[in-house]
């Protein structure tokens, strides 16, 4: 069954951060998943919107997952893999602490699988108790070798949380980014405050990313891309932060920073919740 929970653009970003008790709450059955082909042994699986997306290699060595959506996802997830691989999951990538992106870890972790995170996104995992702590944790650069295939996990700094990391597959031509990067006009830059993220900082974490050389991008959220539509979002999330300035040196209110937020940057209610306090101390 199709995950009916999310049905505005504030709704939809909810699934961004609720953890596996929450989701439990909310009563929502699995996602309607789909697995892509990108390349002979790279694919990711999708669904609409919320969970995020998983992107899966392939080696004669076992498999490596950046991101495993919520714990009700898990069986899915396995069948799908089961289509192309009768290799285990060894690997696990948390690009950040989430629980659409991490709520399949403890799932994973007693299949034997390794779980891999930023310092940051493990100390954030820490403080909520959430199931399923990462066994590794990244500061700046780590490689990983799954069946000779080289796979760089990437910390560049605070964006939608203080914990983001990017997973780039430099043989495969292919960036998996995380929530740092989105597709979609109802999943605009929401800044998780609460987890650390960053409007000042976002511009120059993006930058960091597309310094490294991909052309096929797996965003957080949404279709499969390319690095030119990154590269527009980064302007976009420029002149999110260029506006706020603005908008603040003319002495605006709160109330006027909103109207623009949610007219020019689609902003629902949940970013604005969590997102408009923070980012008006930050940059002004």
């Amino acid at each position: 069954m199709k995950r009916k929970l999310f049905h505005s653009a504030a709704a939809l970003t909810l699934g961004f951060l609720v953890t596996p008790v929450a989701l439990a709450q909310f009563g929502a059955g699995p996602a309607e998943l789909e697995l892509i082909k990108l390349q002979d042994d790279l694919y990711v699986i999708y669904n609409d919107f919320v969970p995020g997306n998983v992107t899966v290699l392939i080696s004669d060595d076992g498999v490596l997952l950046v991101d495993n959506k919520y714990p009700v996802d898990f069986d899915n997830i396995m069948a799908l893999l089961a289509t192309v691989t009768d290799q285990p999951v060894k690997y696990v990538i948390n690009t950040h602490y989430h629980g659409d992106h991490s709520g399949s870890n403890a799932k994973l972790q007693a299949l034997n699988a390794h779980v891999f995170a930023s310092e940051a996104a493990r100390s954030k995992m820490v403080e909520i108790n959430q199931p399923g702590l990462p066994n590794v944790t990244v500061i700046d650069h780590m490689r990983l070798y799954v069946g000779g295939k080289p796979v760089d996990m990437y910390y560049f700094g605070r964006a939608h949380t203080d914990g983001d990391v990017v997973v780039h597959f430099p043989e495969h031509d292919t960036l998996a980014a995380g929530d740092i990067f989105t597709v979609g006009d109802d999943l605009p830059q929401l800044v998780d405050y609460a987890g650390g993220g960053s409007a000042r900082d976002w511009v120059s974490t993006l930058d960091g990313a597309l310094k490294l050389d991909f052309d096929t991008v797996v965003p957080g959220h949404g279709p499969v891309t390319n690095k030119q539509v990154m590269q527009n979002y980064r302007e976009s999330t420029l002149r999110l932060r260029t506006t706020v300035r603005e908008l603040l040196s003319q002495n605006r209110s709160r109330d006027d920073v909103e109207a623009v937020m949610r007219s020019e940057f689609h902003w629902a209610d949940l970013h604005v919740q969590m997102g408009l306090d923070g980012m008006l101390i930050e940059l002004r």
